[in-house]
C-alpha cells in the first residue's frame, strides 16, 4: 500500500453485512449484531477506507427476556443503513420476529426505540427506498428457509412513507428458483438509478457466492439478472453482500464481506462504475480487487476501529459488546483505571458459551498479541476470571480461588461439541492473586497461550484453533465468575488491555 493507493480487506475483522450511505462529507456504515448488545454498530469514514467506531444504534434487544441469554445466530440480522428527510434510518430483520427499523436525527443519536414494521417469521434483510421521482416508498426483503421453509426469492412491498409499516401484503419480485444455476438469493440493497429500479443482492452462499444485480423500470418487476461481482482467478472467496455508495465526485464504490472463518466476515472496498450498457461494474471487470488507487477523497490519517482499553473510571470502549442483554451491577464504575468486573454467579460457570456477562469484541483479522493484566479480588471459592477465545469450541486462561484459599493460573478450553471445560494445562499457583495474560494469534486463528505470575513469561498448553460461530466470527472475551449459591461473589480487576499487530 502506498499513499495513493489502498490494501483490502478495509476493515479486517467480523463487520458483518455492511451497508454504507453517505451524508455531505462523511460515510457512515453498519453491520450485523446478532445477539450481542449494544447492537447496530455505527461506524465513521472520510475516504472510505479509514474508519472508526463511534455509537451504537441498538442499546438493547428486544424483547429483552428473549435476550437475556446468549443467542449468537439470532437478533439483528443484514441491516441497511439510508438518509431520508433529515434523519438516519437502519431497517433490520429478526429472523424469529420480523422487520424492525430505528431512526435518529443524527448518527450518534439519539436513536429511536425498535418499531416492528412487518410481522413474520424468516423475514430477513430488509431495505427500504424513498423514491424522490414519485413520492413513494418501498421495502424489499429476503426469507430465512430456517423460519418459513422459504429461500431464494426477493419479496417487494409499498411501504407508509413515514417508515411505521407496509402498505400491502407483498409481492415476489424476484423468484430466483427460475434463474438457472442460482440459489440462496439474499441480502437486497435497493436503489434508483438512471430511471431504474436496482436491487444489489449477492446468491450462493456466503463461503462460495457472488455479486448479483437485477434492474426493472417498475418496482414490482420484471427484473432481468446479471453477476457483477465473484471469486474468479482471485483468492477472495464469496465475494459479495455490502453497499453502494457514490463520492462528492460522482466515483462509485462498493463494500461488501469475505467470509474468513474464525475471523468471521471482513469488509472489502471495490471500485465501482457503470458500462455502456447501463450495468454497474465492479472490482477488475467482475473480480474483487486487493490492492487499488484510493478514492478521490481528501486524504485522511490512518484509523480503525479501537481494540486497546485502559477502562477509565471502570468504563469500557464502544468496541466491546456483551453476549447478551447485560443487566446492572455486572461493571462497576469506580475513581480509577481497570475494568472491575462483578463475579456473577452461575449454575453455568463451566461453559462460557451459554453466558451473557462475557465482555467481548472482534477477534483481528491479521496475527496479532493480546494481552491484559488481571487481578482477582474475590475471596469466593471457586471463583475465576480470565482471557477468552469465544466461538463453536473456546479456549482461556486465567485466576481461580481454591477451597483452601490459594489463587491459582488456569488454562481451560471446550470442543465444540463438549457440554463443558477442561484443564488445558495444569494449574500452577498465582500467589499475588493477579497475573499477566496473553494470546498470541497467529496464521489461521491459531492461538498460542501464556501468561505471568511474577516469574517471567510461561508458555501454557497446546495451541488452541479459534472457531467461529454459527453466522458470526469468533471474540475475544472478559468474564468473571462464581459458582451458584447465595451473596456477593466478589469481582475481578482488568488494566491495560492491548492487542499488538506483527
Amino acid at each position: 500500500m502506498t499513499a495513493e493507493t489502498y490494501t483490502n480487506p478495509v476493515l479486517d475483522a467480523d463487520w458483518s453485512d455492511p451497508d454504507v450511505v453517505r451524508v455531505g462529507d462523511d460515510f457512515y456504515l453498519t453491520a450485523s449484531s446478532f445477539g450481542r448488545a449494544p447492537g447496530l454498530p455505527l461506524l465513521h469514514s472520510r475516504d472510505l477506507v479509514n474508519w472508526t467506531l463511534v455509537g451504537h444504534a441498538l442499546e438493547r434487544l428486544e424483547p429483552a427476556d428473549e435476550f437475556a441469554a446468549p443467542r449468537h445466530d439470532r437478533g439483528v440480522w443484514a441491516p441497511s443503513l439510508r438518509y431520508h428527510d433529515d434523519r438516519f434510518w437502519i431497517f433490520w430483520g429478526d429472523p424469529d420476529q420480523g422487520v424492525f427499523q430505528v431512526h435518529a436525527p443524527e448518527i450518534r443519536g439519539p436513536w429511536t426505540r425498535p418499531h416492528l414494521v412487518k410481522e413474520g417469521k424468516g423475514l430477513i434483510d430488509p431495505c427500504p427506498l424513498w423514491d424522490d421521482e414519485t413520492g413513494e416508498a418501498y421495502l424489499v426483503h429476503a426469507w430465512a428457509k430456517s423460519r418459513s421453509g422459504v429461500k431464494n426469492r426477493l419479496t417487494g412491498h409499498r411501504m407508509h412513507p413515514e417508515g411505521t409499516e407496509l402498505l400491502d401484503e407483498g409481492k415476489v419480485i424476484v423468484d430466483a428458483d427460475r434463474i438457472p444455476g442460482w440459489f440462496t438469493l439474499e441480502g437486497p440493497k435497493l436503489y434508483r438509478h438512471d430511471g431504474w429500479f436496482w436491487i444489489f443482492a449477492p446468491a450462493g452462499g456466503v463461503e462460495t457466492g457472488w455479486q448479483g444485480a437485477f434492474r426493472s423500470r417498475g418496482f414490482f418487476g420484471p427484473y432481468e439478472e446479471r453477476i457483477v461481482l465473484e471469486q474468479k482467478d482471485t483468492g477472495v472467496n464469496g465475494p459479495h453482500q455490502g453497499g453502494w455508495v457514490r463520492t462528492p465526485s460522482g466515483e462509485d464504490w462498493f463494500l461488501h464481506f469475505q467470509q474468513r472463518g474464525a475471523y468471521g466476515r471482513v469488509v472489502h472496498l471495490q471500485p465501482m462504475r457503470w458500462g455502456a450498457d447501463g450495468w454497474p461494474v465492479l472490482g477488475d471487470d467482475g473480480a474483487p480487487v486487493l490492492v487499488h488507487r484510493r478514492p478521490d477523497l481528501p486524504s485522511q490519517p490512518p484509523a480503525a476501529p479501537a481494540t486497546d482499553d485502559d477502562f477509565p473510571g471502570g468504563r469500557y470502549g464502544r468496541q466491546w459488546q456483551w453476549t447478551a442483554n447485560p443487566s446492572d451491577g455486572w461493571a462497576t464504575q469506580h475513581s480509577g483505571d481497570g475494568l472491575r468486573l462483578t463475579c456473577v454467579r452461575s449454575a453455568d460457570a463451566h461453559d462460557l458459551r451459554k453466558l451473557p456477562n462475557v465482555l467481548t469484541q472482534r477477534l483481528p483479522g491479521a496475527p496479532c498479541t493480546v494481552e491484559v493484566d488481571l487481578r482477582l479480588d474475590s475471596e469466593e471459592p471457586g471463583a475465576r476470571a480470565g482471557l477468552a477465545v469465544l466461538g463453536d469450541a473456546f479456549g482461556w486462561i486465567g485466576l481461580q480461588r481454591g477451597a483452601d484459599g490459594t489463587v491459582h493460573l488456569v488454562h481451560r478450553f471446550a470442543e465444540t461439541v463438549a457440554e463443558r471445560e477442561r484443564d488445558a494445562d495444569h494449574p500452577r499457583l498465582a500467589p499475588d492473586g493477579r497475573a499477566r495474560l496473553r494470546i498470541e494469534i497467529g496464521a489461521g486463528a491459531r492461538c498460542r497461550f501464556s501468561f505471568d505470575v511474577g516469574e517471567g513469561p510461561r508458555p501454557s498448553g497446546p495451541v488452541f484453533t479459534a472457531t467461529p460461530w454459527r453466522w458470526v466470527g469468533a471474540l475475544l472475551g472478559l468474564f468473571a465468575l462464581a459458582p451458584a449459591g447465595q451473596g456477593h461473589a466478589g469481582a475481578a480487576t482488568f488494566t491495560q488491555f492491548r492487542i499488538t499487530h506483527a
